[in-house]
């Protein structure tokens, strides 16, 4: 079921081009399907691993919901690791950290093994014994509690933002999720009460064993099983139902099963893991848990935490949410830093997007041809010099990063290569030989701001004025791209985004439903606010290929049908990729066994351990 297409020629070329001692590996997954997990710099991984001791994680921002169902951020994950146990997770071992493996559950379900059935159909998975959540006396948790974080998940207070990858598939979530859109999103007994007196005909326990779940799928996919490493289906306490999901106060009152537990939560300043009693290590095969403790601290900057860490003086040995700053990580390359980790997460960080709908310069953007000329006029080597180069971030030419479904290469197809002089001729050939635009990009990335001058640089040459709109992270999306009157406005024309899948492997699905899902605005459409189609891009092609492979339960046939819309978009010049970036992490001298997870853009802080204590 777990399809990954890097090459292996492509993961060589890749540690070549970071010039740096690294171990790269390859693996094969279910099917002997080539694939690529990361690329270690240095794991650290020498000695004996020995338990106890204190991490100490620095960072500069805060979870988005300390909510599992709720969570869809890479911060919320990385926090989740270490108290919310999911179905599937990623393991920590090098060339497998984006292949699910079983975490909660007895083991992977396949159709050699009955766990998947009715042609892909009907997934089953049991409950480990001795799972237990962190409650007094400590209990066991159920396929019951699995039910409940699907039911939680399109609640009317804060709904998983994820909805759309699953919401359709599962049999019965779509009724289930409009009538919960009605209840009173303002009380917690009113919320329970419609969960627990309403089912979902394919989320289910099975009647014949409490310990196992059933899904049941409205058509067999190639990719549903994937999609379980998510979060969002991890299993959630009874004691949740007194809580309005994703709030302050489920917040201070959450109950783990993981090896640690929340023992102090300051938002904003500071998180303390501390051992989870109820934990026994013989269920949990993803974390080792080595350290006693874990104390986040989050009122740093990205340059003072990369001077701490350096400093190898025992106040710091992990960044949180931080990378090292890019006008540090050349030098330490160069250097040949063993605590610097260059790690692919398959993300396309950042890319621009057209808005189509923008009533600016005559609505020059609704058309592709003018799309497709204003991509010939952008020179990606220049834009990725200003992200710190093509060791740290590579070319990225259309929409799928290597080492997802439905492509193995980052730099084919590329239809509308750099080329000015076809631009300008190009643009005056579609009547639009000057125009302007509005660039959106928020303002406390300092990317994106070297991506926009660089680029009103470039486009000025071809004749097209760039003018600056910039907000910060959070308006960015909440105020901007997801607001559709703003971008009907033409507010802005073109917006500096990124992306990266939401669960790995067979993961194609979870860049073109979200992105490129139009469906001429009916129902499903990815549209803002409901997806993340933030230009309103609509192909009567690209749609009827996004069902297509979406309900394709063969994973080779669906790949092949993910490269056809993955041509498709990219001919039309609905985005610009730029790159798909290495990740750079580092830590301290003093931490050990340093695997990166590329869903958490960070070291697994559950199984380093710390060789002064």
């Amino acid at each position: 079921m777990i399809v990954k297409r890097v090459l292996a020629h492509r993961i060589v070329a890749a540690c070549a081009a970071i010039a740096l001692t690294a171990a790269c590996t390859s693996s094969t997954g279910d099917g002997g399907n080539e694939s690529a997990g990361q690329f270690p710099v240095n794991t650290n991984d020498e000695g004996t691993p020995t338990r106890g001791g204190t991490l100490h994680m620095l960072g500069t921002a805060d979870v988005d919901f300390m909510d599992p169902n709720i969570s869809y951020n890479y911060i919320g994950y990385l926090s989740q690791r270490m108290w919310s146990r999911q179905l599937l997770a990623y393991p920590a071992v090098v060339g497998k950290t984006t292949t699910p493996a079983p975490d909660v559950v007895t083991e992977l379900p396949t159709m050699a093994n009955g766990g998947i059935t009715d042609g892909g159909s009907t997934v089953r998975l049991t409950i480990k014994p001795g799972v237990r959540w962190d409650t007094t006396p400590a209990r066991q948790v159920t396929a019951a509690d699995a039910v409940r974080a699907v039911k939680r998940a399109c609640n009317p207070a804060r709904p998983f933002g994820g909805m759309p990858n699953f919401e359709s598939l599962i049999v019965g979530l779509s009724a289930y999720c409009e009538g919960f859109a009605k209840v009173d999103a303002n009380s917690a007994s009113a919320m329970a009460q419609y969960q627990n007196s309403n089912d979902i005909a394919g989320a289910s326990v099975d009647p014949a064993d409490p310990q196992t779940l059933v899904f049941k799928l409205t058509s067999p996919t190639s990719y549903f099983v994937d999609m379980l490493a998510m979060p969002v289906f991890s299993p959630v306490p009874a004691e949740y139902d007194q809580y309005i999901p994703a709030s302050a106060e489920l917040a201070q009152h959450t109950i783990a099963n993981g090896p640690y537990r929340i023992t102090k939560y300051t938002p904003t300043r500071e998180i303390v893991y501390g051992r989870n009693p109820a934990w026994d290590a013989a269920t949990d095969d993803i974390r080792n848990a080595y350290v006693d403790a874990i104390e986040v601290n989050q009122t740093g900057n990205a340059q003072t935490i990369q001077t701490q860490l350096q400093a190898n003086n025992g106040a710091a040995d992990m960044a949180w949410n931080t990378a090292p700053p890019n006008s540090v990580v050349p030098g330490l390359i160069a250097s040949k830093d063993k605590n610097l980790n260059l790690t692919p997460n398959l993300w396309s960080s950042p890319y621009l997007v057209f808005n189509t709908v923008s009533p600016n310069n005559g609505g020059a953007l609704s058309s592709a041809a003018v799309r497709q000329a204003i991509t010939r006029g952008i020179d990606r080597d220049k834009l990725i010099v200003d992200l710190s180069g093509p060791q740290v971030s590579p070319p990225l030419t259309h929409v799928l990063p290597a080492g997802l479904s439905g492509t193995e290469s980052n730099t084919s197809p590329n239809p509308h290569p750099f080329d000015e002089g076809k631009a300008k001729a190009d643009l005056t050939d579609a009547g639009h030989e000057s125009m302007t635009f509005k660039v959106l990009y928020p303002s406390d990335s300092s990317d994106a701001k070297s991506v926009f001058l660089t680029l009103q640089q470039q486009l000025s040459k071809i004749g097209v004025t760039v003018e600056g709109i910039t907000a910060n992270s959070a308006d960015f999306y909440t105020k901007y791209v997801t607001v559709p009157s703003v971008a009907r406005a033409g507010t802005w024309d073109v917006a500096i985004a990124q992306w990266g899948p939401d669960w790995y492997g067979d993961a194609a699905r979870s860049y073109f439903g979200p992105l490129f899902y139009g469906n001429d605005g009916n129902p499903g459409s990815a549209y803002p606010p409901n997806g993340s189609n933030y230009g309103f891009y609509n192909n009567s092609e690209v749609n009827k290929l996004i069902e297509k492979a979406s309900s394709e339960p063969d994973s080779a046939t669906a790949s092949k049908l993910w490269a056809e819309a993955d041509a498709v978009v990219t001919n039309d010049a609905a985005i610009y990729p730029i790159t798909s970036p290495m990740v750079p992490t580092y830590h301290s001298s003093r931490v050990h066994n340093t695997i990166v997870i590329p869903n958490y853009s960070q070291i697994d802080p559950t199984n380093v351990w710390l060789s002064e204590r």
